[in-house]
């Protein structure tokens, strides 16, 4: 911790953490539980999204290599980049003034401090900006090694899902075909300051070097999921023909040659009957 803000302060940066949905971890068994979830080594570089007051960084620095801890807010990343310099962190630690929802992680394979170290993402992501971090996150992936990261319980949630469950989605299928994704525990709102009128969960994320499941043609595999789930209360054959994925002639040969019955829905289809289905709708459109 650095310090407390003054009152001009905290009337500064209350409207910033209240748009982005901010909601500072000051449960210290939580953060040790975190930070022992990342398992990171003076080999490893870590990178910190939303540092905040600094719950979790001076731990993980005194365990990685190199730290670079992202802050949006500049009063909070200034103390921080203050204390940094007031500890001699300077060379190992990086405090930057940074939206985590646009940074380049992909650069952060480069700074690596020993070329086979890990690249490791971890952070209490906020609420209203979660949704376009892990979409960042997720392009960038072939360049990270694992994450561990704080959500709302229900995104959490729908990231671990399995077929069947009402959580299960678009989200649940592109991200299992790149990761193992591992719920950790779950976190009650008294753990954060301000509390907030949900229940977070901390999941871990190891990212894979290659798709769990081959897909003949990833953008149509993509198109699919998202028409099958866009109008998840229609069957499936309908999802997809309102999705404009082909006549109804074309769907229903390629639902056939992948033995899937049209009038199932897209929750209840796994991983591999969607990249079949992909195959299946990829060869009914050649020549």
């Amino acid at each position: 911790m650095t310090g407390r803000a003054t009152g001009s302060e905290r009337l500064r940066t209350a409207p910033r953490r209240r748009a982005l949905g901010q909601h500072f971890l000051v449960d210290p068994g939580v953060a040790a539980r975190i930070v022992e979830a990342v398992g990171a080594t003076p080999g490893d570089i870590v990178c910190e999204i939303g540092a905040g007051p600094g719950a979790l960084t001076w731990t993980l620095a005194a365990r990685a290599g190199r730290l670079i801890a992202l802050e949006i807010d500049p009063s909070l990343q200034a103390r921080l980049a203050q204390a940094a310099r007031a500890r001699l962190e300077g060379a190992r630690v990086d405090i930057r003034l940074a939206d985590a929802r646009s940074f380049a992680y992909e650069e952060l394979h480069a700074l690596r401090p020993v070329p086979a170290g890990r690249v490791l993402v971890v952070g209490n992501l906020p609420y209203s900006a979660s949704k376009h971090i892990l979409a960042r996150l997720f392009v960038a992936r072939a360049a990270l090694d694992a994450a561990v990261l704080m959500l709302q319980r229900e995104v959490a949630e729908r990231l671990t899902a399995r077929p069947g469950g009402r959580e299960y989605g678009a989200l649940s299928i592109f991200w299992q075909q790149w990761a193992e994704i591992i719920p950790l525990e779950v976190v009650p709102p008294g753990a954060f300051r301000p509390p907030p009128a949900v229940e977070s969960a901390v999941i871990r994320i190891d990212f894979r070097a290659a798709p769990r499941v081959m897909v003949s043609d990833e953008p149509l595999f993509q198109s699919v999921v998202r028409a099958a789930f866009g109008q998840r209360r229609k069957t499936l054959g309908n999802a997809l023909r309102g999705g404009g994925l082909g006549t109804p002639e074309r769907l229903t040969a390629a639902l056939i040659e992948a033995a899937i019955d049209p009038g199932r829905r897209a929750e209840t289809l796994s991983l591999e009957e969607f990249a079949r289905l992909t195959g299946a709708l990829a060869a009914t459109s050649r020549p």
